[in-house]
């Protein structure tokens, strides 16, 4: 695809997955927002909270005055303050009040993202607390693609209403996520020089990967097709997704080769923030 294809295509994946959130929240009752989901500390409302933030931050809208209670467990860095404020900030409202801004923030930023100017590679600034710098117009787009979809299949999980999981913004999660399994499998995991690991993953998104360790410690991943891999990990999709997100250790996931290198690898999985 050319640059502005790219841009195009991760404009829709967000569009797709943000709409959809929109629907699936819009005829729940007062009690299922407060249902758990597998983010840390986070209900339904804190989700649609955070995609809500995140979104008007993008749009310039300042940030709300509030202070953060210093009692939360899950809140262990400085970025994640940073996110949280936000989100603590809407643990009173209303269904109404979060259905209501969640449809108002998707019609404002649809039309920024229609009216934007900006090139693929111009680089743009990314509102990240400690984390905030500049990135390339493209890469912020599909990081928005990225973690919406994500958010998307939290909320699902936690109202136990699946779906999607083969949509636009799967097809992003999954280069997104693949691009970082080598830092992981490598550095995080400690993976030897010449380790060769082949995860093989089904459902609907399929696909299968060699992860290899070069003689510096270096990690890369490719299509080819390893013969005897030191380890190969066989799973569906969701459990990729929720390992790879941090989202606890699901199952089942099928395990051949060196077993103690492979639970090295699926406790160090989580390749997001």
């Amino acid at each position: 695809m050319t640059d502005n294809q790219t841009v195009q295509a991760y404009t829709e994946a967000w569009t797709h997955s943000i709409e959809s959130i929109s629907e699936l929240v819009a005829p729940l009752p007062e009690g299922s927002w407060n249902r758990a989901t597998e983010c840390p500390g986070w209900s339904v409302r804190d989700v649609v909270s955070h995609v809500i933030a995140v979104e008007s931050e993008l749009l310039g809208d300042p940030r709300p005055i509030h202070s953060l209670p210093r009692d939360l467990r899950h809140v262990t860095t400085e970025f994640a303050r940073y996110i949280e404020l936000p989100v603590d900030k809407r643990r009173c409202h209303t269904a109404l009040e979060m259905t209501s801004e969640l449809e108002y923030t998707i019609i404002r930023r649809s039309r920024a993202l229609r009216n934007a100017k900006q090139t693929p590679g111009e680089l743009v600034r990314w509102p990240a607390g400690p984390l905030a710098g500049e990135l390339p117009y493209h890469e912020l787009l599909r990081m928005r693609a990225f973690d919406v979809w994500v958010h998307e299949q939290d909320l699902r999980r936690a109202l136990d209403t699946p779906g999607n999981l083969d949509a636009p913004g799967a097809l992003v999660a999954r280069d997104f996520l693949l691009e970082r399994l080598p830092k992981a499998v490598a550095h995080t995991a400690g993976a030897p020089a010449g380790t060769t690991l082949v995860v093989d993953v089904t459902g609907p998104v399929e696909f299968l990967r060699t992860v290899r360790v070069d003689s510096t410690g270096r990690g890369s991943v490719d299509e080819s097709i390893s013969l005897a891999p030191d380890v190969q990990l066989t799973m569906d999709w969701e459990t990729y997704v929720r390992l790879a997100c941090g989202r606890g250790r699901p199952g089942p996931v099928t395990v051949e080769g060196d077993k103690e290198l492979a639970e090295r690898v699926l406790a160090n999985f989580s390749v997001t923030i």
